[in-house]
């Protein structure tokens, strides 16, 4: 009996961990298995390990090691940046800054904080996911103390104009934070050009290990967060715990790999992209969204007019592909991304992401464009 070809078309959701990063942890959880808060050889050496990851990741972000905290994830930097400096801050004013296609972990916890007594302004957007920039700067008030905004969309591929952003905002005297999760090791991402305030990014999405991220405090701004976890006194006191030295070597390894390759990775990723897109296009009632914007290499897309996406996601069981962010992708409803863009629930839930990787082929793009044009097709025959 043939084997059923499958293939894997949702690395924005996560990445498989590279096997050189694999090696590079191996060592911490038996030879190198020492506490880096221990005061002796097994955990100088832990120790040193986590501050050369520190080091990797500041090369890739072209940041100072010493701002960057390790978190379990992307999520829970979210919790720990907002909550931190938001209460730190409440004495200056209440009023947060954001928008409506903001990622769940970022847009819960400002819900979170408004049931404290912050005031959240949801910029809109457009039909192709873009913020207008004068309403921006038309909402910051005296009361402003944050804008929080993502640097790529996670579901849309669609890339904020950030250096504009940074214009605005510090002309304010307000600070900057954004979720720069799945543009770092997809399109460069300097934080000392881009002068952000506070970031959050995560391994996993970097060919990494999952269970570890990062808080990115730019010191030389002066940010300070008040800690929103307590024992122990590790990370500065922002994050305490016991530090996952092995997912942290792993971290460090997956961004040194990511500025070695990212260059020549994105090009090639944006072909294969490219392709995909000129042929689903062919599909009546494709649309690609977000399609005339600055988006991630990697990231499409696209809705069927018509189809019932439920029947098309379950036929597509050959390729894995994402109805919105995974964190959200187990539910049924609209996504907010689409939503917020101005698609109708039938037409949000009839769209997919479909988003590129380093094991991606042509010959995955040709299966997947057969696949999908096929199954399109005959759901289209089956309503006649």
């Amino acid at each position: 009996m043939a084997v059923k070809r499958k293939i894997y078309l949702d690395y924005n959701a996560t990445t498989p961990v590279a096997l050189s990063v694999v090696d590079a942890m191996l060592p911490y959880f038996t030879e190198k298995f020492g506490n880096a808060s221990s005061d002796h050889a097994f955990g100088w050496d832990a120790g040193e390990a986590v501050e050369y990851a520190r080091d990797q990741i500041g090369g890739l972000l072209h940041c100072k090691p010493t701002g960057i905290t390790f978190t379990s994830g992307a999520t829970e930097a979210a919790n720990l940046a907002l909550f931190g400096f938001c209460e730190r801050n409440k004495h200056k004013g209440n009023h947060i800054i954001t928008c409506e296609t903001e990622h769940k972990a970022i847009l819960d916890s400002l819900k979170a904080l408004e049931s404290k007594g912050f005031e959240v302004t949801y910029l809109n957007v457009d039909s192709e996911g873009t913020i207008n920039l004068q309403e921006l700067e038309q909402v910051i008030t005296s009361k402003t103390i944050l804008v929080c905004l993502m640097l790529a969309n996670n579901e849309t591929g669609l890339i904020h104009p950030m250096m504009d952003i940074e214009k605005i905002v510090h002309s304010k005297n307000v600070k900057l934070m954004s979720d720069i999760t799945q543009a770092v090791g997809k399109i460069p991402v300097d934080l000392k050009k881009l002068n952000l305030d506070l970031a959050i990014f995560s391994s996993h999405k970097i060919y990494g290990p999952k269970g570890v991220g990062a808080l990115y405090i730019n010191k030389k701004n002066k940010i300070g967060v008040d800690p929103y976890f307590f024992g122990g006194g590790q990370e500065k006191g922002i994050r305490p715990g016991t530090l996952n030295v092995p997912g942290i070597v792993g971290f460090g390894k997956a961004a040194e790999i990511a500025f070695a390759e990212m260059e020549k990775e994105s090009a090639r990723v944006l072909k294969l992209r490219n392709k995909l897109e000129n042929d689903l296009k062919n599909i009546e009632g494709a649309t690609i969204h977000a399609d005339a914007c600055d988006r991630l290499p990697n990231t499409t897309n696209i809705s069927f007019e018509n189809i019932d996406g439920n029947l098309l996601l379950r036929k597509l069981n050959s390729m894995a592909i994402s109805r919105g962010s995974a964190c959200t992708s187990n539910t049924v409803k609209p996504s907010h991304v689409l939503k917020a863009m101005g698609l109708s629930d039938d037409r949000a839930l009839s769209s997919f992401r479909i988003s590129l990787g380093r094991d991606t082929s042509i010959e995955d793009i040709e299966f997947a464009v057969k696949e999908i044009t096929k199954t399109v097709n005959q759901l289209k025959r089956a309503m006649v």
